[in-house]
């Protein structure tokens, strides 16, 4: 290596240890250096080596518009804060909601701020009634139709997202080549990560025309439309747990870096790689593992990936600011 005998001493030394550092993020070799830097989680191979720059990049969709106000923050009773337990699992809560055990696929589209909006949405119906409601919001109709929200597949805006469904409504719609309700989702699934029977991803889709009409099921687009009574922001872990306790999963946004990528099991922290955008997610419950407190999540990058499709966060630091922008709200229930 060639270098300037102007140049000072620290920078040599800091530019070889950039050098050690800088591997290829998809490499056995990083995978490796992530595992032994740290022990509360665990990596692995969940992309091949030749996954495209662009599709990584797709993958992680939160656009945020800095003229879009925040939502109006709720807050929690403190004596019902001081009862929650140490562990919540919602799916041992509500076990007559089947979407809580659901994985998305967003394909080749940085819809991860409509996915996991739509699935909190999904969730909520059956929580707030008690098992008794089932509605699936449709990705589809809330990435296409939603323009305010941001680009589409080019990524958007969990709180605009929310604002839209409480002003707007959104129609029922299952995942791809599902036929399930108004608008199914029509990107199709690719092949993240190992090789696998789906098509290899390439890069991003378009975003798909916005279409006022239903393209499956027996309903009316008009009529399949249903709202919010309300839709918020939630600060802080004590709040975010007693909102999670007592109404369901919310949706959040963190930084992901390229460590994520390789999550496998046990409470992800940064540990290693670059900043690679900002992902939405919906976050179901906490707990505590092996000492480490974690956000339990629902990822949108099919159940090849991490822990079925689900993954562990770091709780009660910001980690990778994922107790910065969390989003919720209550369905209206008539009509459904």
């Amino acid at each position: 290596m060639a270098l300037s005998v102007t140049i000072g001493t620290l920078f040599i030394v800091a530019t070889f240890v950039a050098a050690k550092e800088s591997l290829h993020p998809l490499s056995d070799e990083f995978i490796s250096l992530i595992n032994s830097k740290q022990s509360s989680w665990k990596a692995g191979r969940n992309f091949p080596l030749d996954t495209p720059r662009a599709h990584i990049k797709a993958l992680t969709g939160v656009v945020k518009n800095p003229l879009s106000p925040k939502l109006p923050a709720t807050t929690h009773d403190a004596d019902l804060i001081a009862s929650l337990p140490e562990n919540f699992d919602p799916r041992e809560k509500w076990q007559n909601c089947p979407s809580l055990n659901e994985i998305r696929d967003q394909g080749s589209c940085g819809s991860c701020w409509a996915i996991g909006a739509t699935e909190v949405m999904t969730d909520r119906v059956c929580t707030y009634s008690n098992g008794k409601k089932q509605f699936h919001y449709s990705t589809q109709d809330l990435v296409s139709c939603c323009t305010r929200c941001g680009g589409g597949c080019e990524g958007g805006n969990p709180d605009t997202a929310f604002e839209y469904w409480k002003s707007d409504g959104i129609v029922s719609g299952g995942q791809y080549n599902s036929s399930q309700g108004c608008r199914p989702y029509e990107i199709p699934p690719c092949e993240h990560h190992v090789d696998g029977p789906r098509p290899k991803c390439k890069g991003n889709d378009k975003t798909p025309k916005c279409l006022n009409k239903c393209t499956a099921g027996n309903v009316q687009y008009k009529e399949d439309k249903h709202r919010a009574k309300e839709v918020y922001s939630v600060v802080g872990e004590d709040d975010i747990k007693a909102e999670l306790y007592t109404k369901g999963p919310v949706e959040a946004a963190f930084v992901v870096y390229e460590d994520f990528l390789h999550y496998k099991s046990g409470v992800y922290s940064h540990t290693s790689g670059e900043d690679v955008g900002g992902h939405a997610i919906k976050i179901l419950g906490w707990g505590v593992e092996n000492g480490k407190k974690y956000w339990l999540c629902a990822n949108s990058w099919n159940n090849d990936w991490g822990d079925k499709g689900f993954f562990k966060i770091l709780r009660g630091e910001n980690h990778c600011y994922i107790e910065y922008d969390v989003v919720a709200g209550e369905p209206d229930l008539d009509g459904l």
